[in-house]
């Protein structure tokens, strides 16, 4: 008999996870996937595409729903949550309804940050998460509302992206507040962001650095955002884009053991050996990943796990994951991976063409790539990156390495 699996989140990690553990073991376990949102899981990464009206909602579902029939899957949408009780190993939606559980994967996710900025209840003050909300920014875009974005990570920029796009790219209409000097900074060095932001600015968006929000202004709806030196940016919308926080509260108020994340070992097992938990909601040797493939690589070691399957004779390890960001922001390429800034003991090998808009550069350490920035030119992403995670000898194509592996595989040879 099947036994019972249930994950609670409908997200990429879910079904990720749903999608390696049928080409592992389809019949194993009678899954249910419950998900908060009526409708079915979707690519997060691609909400800003939509906002911008590059894609339809349609191109950003996941699978079909006769995927997940064809798997045998319960999907109950629409319905949180509401306990686990780990000593009867059941799940208890918002209605009532319990579920049994032989294994219980968490895969909730991660809810974003709103700091708690006076006048933060008006009306017109937003994050962005989901669909609902491109639904909103899109109609104030549309309009030709003037809008505030407050956040120059990478989902401020796609936020500010997407409705400058939507609302037809008028310049001035939107602007993007960054607390510190440079954009990305998480991913980017200061000549890189710089950059990025020039080329974010000829797209009409006006950007300005160095901007702590102090709070909002206005009566019924916002009508500004007022910064610590006291200016005023008039503002219809107001989108609070500075990051997420993970759902942890069904995992703390099981019991289990949580900090930033829910806490987890190499198998992605909580302290109870029957519940598991991957992706943003889960916290491994101290890390937690707000990233994508971090997600997938937990759910193929998850898979693995559950199937009964071992690699090289041993049971599947998560070991963590090597942060990458390989995407367009704002329309500009931007990769970033491993060591950004050149530390001590390390070498820069640099590219640049300031009218072209392109910047590569490359960290070595020991001979070794240990990190690079791409901005406005990223061929060759996934070369570097297999450098960087492989830590091979590169001397031998050192000179070639900022041109692409065209060029290296040529020299090597």
């Amino acid at each position: 008999m099947a036994q019972p699996l249930v994950i609670v989140g409908k997200g990429m990690a879910a079904t990720r996870l749903v999608d390696e553990l049928s080409q592992r073991a389809l019949g194993r376990y009678s899954i249910a996937v419950i998900g908060a949102e009526g409708r079915l899981a979707y690519n997060r990464v691609l909400l800003s595409p939509l906002l911008a009206g590059e894609i339809a909602e349609p191109d950003i579902e996941l699978k079909p729903a006769a995927w997940w029939r064809a798997r045998g899957v319960s999907m109950i949408y629409g319905r949180s949550v509401a306990g686990i009780d780990r000593a009867a190993r059941t799940v208890t939606l918002e209605d009532g309804l319990a579920l049994p559980y032989g294994k219980l994967v968490l895969a909730t996710g991660s809810k974003p940050l709103k700091p708690p900025f006076p006048g933060g209840d008006l009306a017109g003050v937003a994050t962005f998460r989901d669909t609902a909300d491109v639904g909103m920014m899109r109609a104030y875009a549309q309009r030709g509302a003037r809008i505030v974005v407050i956040g120059g990570g990478l989902l401020g920029l796609e936020a500010a992206y997407g409705l400058s796009k939507a609302g037809g790219q008028r310049a001035g209409q939107v602007t993007l507040l960054h607390l510190v000097d440079r954009l990305m900074e998480r991913q980017l060095d200061a000549e890189g962001a710089g950059l990025l932001a020039a080329a974010i600015t000829a797209r009409g968006i006006d950007v300005r650095l160095s901007s702590a929000t102090k709070g909002f202004v206005g009566t019924d709806k916002v009508e500004g955002v007022e910064l610590q030196d006291g200016t005023i940016i008039p503002a219809d919308l107001v989108v609070i884009a500075i990051g997420v926080r993970p759902n942890i509260d069904l995992a703390r108020a099981a019991g289990l053991a949580v900090n930033r994340g829910i806490v987890v070992d190499d198998a992605m097992a909580s302290e109870d050996a029957s519940i598991f938990a991957i992706g943003e909601c889960a916290e491994h040797r101290g890390q937690v990943y707000g990233l994508v493939e971090p997600a997938y690589e937990q759910a193929r070691v998850l898979a693995m796990r559950l199937a009964g399957q071992k690699s090289a004779g041993v049971e599947a390890a998560y070991a963590g994951s090597l942060l990458a960001t390989n995407l367009k922001v704002s329309g500009v390429g931007v990769f970033s991976a491993g060591e950004f800034e050149a530390g001590e003991g390390a070498e820069i090998l640099v590219l640049r063409d300031p009218k072209a808009g392109i910047y590569r550069k490359f960290v070595l350490r020991e001979g070794r790539l240990a990190g690079c920035v791409l901005v406005g030119d990223t061929q060759g992403a996934l070369f570097y990156l297999g450098l960087i995670r492989s830590g091979q000898e590169i001397s031998a194509i050192r000179a070639d390495l900022p041109f692409g592996e065209p060029y290296c595989i040529r020299e090597a040879a």
